[in-house]
């Protein structure tokens, strides 16, 4: 019935789904063969790579200096750090309280020799120093050669405000030279997408195979904690807001689906942004609005990330036996409102921000590698929450500015929404 739906159905977003299942279903009967098909996803991970850097370059210069208006680009930059601070903060307070309730990590046994831990160690902790530095390129090649998302958009902020203060006849041509790479990309982002059903079921076979469904029995309590959590968070952080800003919610969540999907597969929020960037500009965003805040969503906006990270630090205590005070604890996801920042687009990075914190509060890093069995399962929901929560965001800017809608959509978005 399931594949009978998806011939039926233009969208991409059925055949992901079975796809999703079928390597499932082929890494739990022949792991041996599924593991080998990681090959098909990287090659899917790489495609969708080639086409971030650009795309956010184009779209934001033509967003800023085809409109002109300056003070709107501060503007919305303001509002989007405002939101994006409100809902991570009610992200790690939700994450806190689920970890607490549940003691997921009280009682876990360590074995007293864990190879992990021999051959890997902490990070030095990150400072607020750190971070406000990288944000900020050197080298804007050296940027897109590494995908630092954050590092390209501010390049193309600044490039775009010096365009916009050019005189029109000479900020003409490389206008139209953004705005036909912006095309272009949307439609080199609608042909890899139909490579996305094999490097989604490739991914998922790898994962299933290389690990076994049996990764649930031993984590399973911290697993479930997290997605209550995640779901608890979607309840009462996305919900509110989207009913706040009256964004109609089944249109949304039809919209988001196909982002969402591949995000879940894939554990990593990167493969799903032009996808997701297509999908906002044709819910109604208008571009401008989606390049900016998208990008900057995936260094200030990571709400599922940020929540994992506060369940994950105090199971990490929990499991050593360390006690922490509810001011300790408090203290700690201050730490990770920093520490947090700039980890987009890697699957479990999480992991280098969870051994920074340990690092930062003495905590041992043998929990963390027993984290590892699960953390692939934890990545696909979280990374699923930084998708959805980035989408909804610019929807709720373009609401908040009075823009939502009010922009004629492409008709290459339009076409790679309906394939």
């Amino acid at each position: 019935m399931l594949t009978v739906f998806a011939f039926q159905r233009r969208s991409l977003t059925p055949w992901i789904f079975v796809a999703m299942v079928a390597g499932a279903e082929l890494g739990f009967d022949v792991p041996a063969l599924a593991v080998n098909l990681r090959v098909f996803s990287d090659i899917f991970l790489r495609l969708i790579k080639t086409i971030v850097a650009p795309l956010i370059f184009a779209t934001l210069v033509t967003g800023i200096a085809g409109h002109g208006d300056l003070k709107s680009v501060g503007r919305m930059g303001i509002k989007s750090l405002v939101y994006f601070e409100v809902i991570t903060t009610v992200a790690l307070v939700i994450g806190l309280a689920a970890i607490n309730l549940s003691h997921a990590g009280t009682g876990l046994t360590l074995s007293s020799a864990t190879p992990a831990s021999e051959s890997l160690t902490a990070p030095p902790p990150t400072h607020w120093q750190d971070f406000l530095l990288h944000i900020f390129p050197e080298n804007i090649a050296k940027s897109v050669a590494e995908g630092q998302i954050l590092q390209v958009a501010v390049f193309a902020v600044f490039f775009g405000i010096a365009l916009a203060t050019l005189s029109e006849d000479k900020r003409a041509p490389l206008l139209r030279l953004c705005d036909s790479l912006a095309e272009t990309m949307f439609k080199f982002t609608n042909v890899v997408m139909y490579f996305a059903p094999l490097g989604v079921g490739a991914a998922m076979a790898f994962t299933v195979g290389q690990m076994g469904l049996g990764v649930l029995v031993n984590l399973g309590k911290l697993l479930l904690t997290l997605y209550a959590a995640l779901t608890a968070f979607g309840l009462l952080g996305f919900l509110p807001t989207a009913l706040l800003f009256r964004i109609p919610v089944r249109r949304f969540l039809a919209v988001v689906a196909e982002p969402a999907t591949i995000a879940f597969a894939t554990s990593t929020s990167e493969a799903a942004l032009p996808r997701a960037m297509e999908a906002m500009e044709a819910f109604g965003v208008p571009r401008r609005i989606v390049a900016f805040v998208i990008p900057a969503g995936y260094s200030f906006n990571l709400a599922g990330s940020t929540l994992y990270l506060a369940v994950a630090s105090i199971f990490v205590a929990q499991a050593a036996g360390v006690p922490l005070s509810l001011g300790q604890q408090l203290l700690m996801m201050l730490t990770l409102m920093l520490t947090s920042k700039g980890i987009a687009g890697v699957p479990r990075a999480t992991l280098v921000v969870l051994l920074a914190t340990a690092a930062t509060f003495h905590l041992p890093i043998e929990p963390i590698f027993v984290i590892l069995g699960i953390d692939a399962l934890a990545d696909m929901a979280r990374t699923t929450v930084n998708v959805v929560g980035n989408c909804l965001a610019s929807v709720v800017v373009a609401k908040w500015e009075g823009e939502f809608g009010a922009e004629p959509i492409s008709t290459v978005v339009l076409e790679g929404v309906a394939d």
